[in-house]
Order: structure tokens, then sequence, then C-alpha cells
């Protein structure tokens, strides 16, 4: 199959990036990495896996738990008949109370700890 032009007689379209040069990540992309080293860092303090699903979901549902005050930042659903606990993390709220990326990355983690420790039984502290 030999080279096109598009109709208006401009040919191919290059790569959106240069070779070596680094293609954007958005911020969902690197709030997804976020979630994701905070379980791999909580992973390797137990010294064992997690064993929930990881998911990164916009905004919690209008309708909070009864445990829950004010907006979650964070929801953890129990294994079900053969489906493995969940861990929600949810992105907009806990970005609004970041500051900055660390202070972003700090709060990401503490999410994730918190959701373990109430699905372990333990106390937060005992997994920091």
């Amino acid at each position: 199959m030999g080279r096109h032009r598009d109709r208006r007689g401009h040919g191919m379209r290059g790569p959106l990036a240069r070779p070596g040069v680094p293609v954007m990540r958005t911020r969902r992309d690197r709030f997804d990495e976020l979630v994701l080293d905070a379980a791999e860092a909580l992973e390797r303090r137990l010294d064992a896996p997690l064993g929930v699903e990881l998911a990164v979901e916009e905004v919690p549902p209008s309708d909070p738990a009864p445990w829950e005050d004010g907006v979650a930042l964070g929801r953890l659903f129990p294994a079900e008949r053969g489906v493995p606990a969940r861990l929600v993390v949810y992105r907009r709220p806990v970005e609004h109370r970041a500051v900055d990326e660390s202070e972003l990355a700090s709060l990401v983690s503490e999410v994730v700890v918190e959701q373990v420790a109430r699905m372990l039984g333990k106390d937060p502290d005992d997994l920091v």
C-alpha cells in the first residue's frame, strides 16, 4: 500500500510527538500513577499483595455511605461471591484538597492506607 495524500493534497501527517520527546501525560494519568505507587508502597510495607482491585473515579456518588461525613475521598467495596474487594479513589475531591504535587501524593497514599486498614480491621497508623 503506497503513501496517500489527504483530500487537500498535504500528504500524511507526521507523528504527534517528535522522537525522543516524552508525550504529555494528562492529570488523570498522573493521578492513576499516584494511586498505583501508593498501593505498591503499601504492598512492600505489608510484604503481601493487597488483594483488592484499584479504581479511580472522578467524583463519588451523590449518596454518601452512613459512616461518611462530607465528600468521600475514597471508598472500599468488600469482596462478594468471587468478586475481589475494590478500592476506589475519587480524583476530583482529592485534587481539590491538595495544594501541590507532593501534597497530592501524600493525600492519595493516606486515602489508600485508610481504606486498606478498614478492610484489614487495623488502625491506619499500624500500616504506615
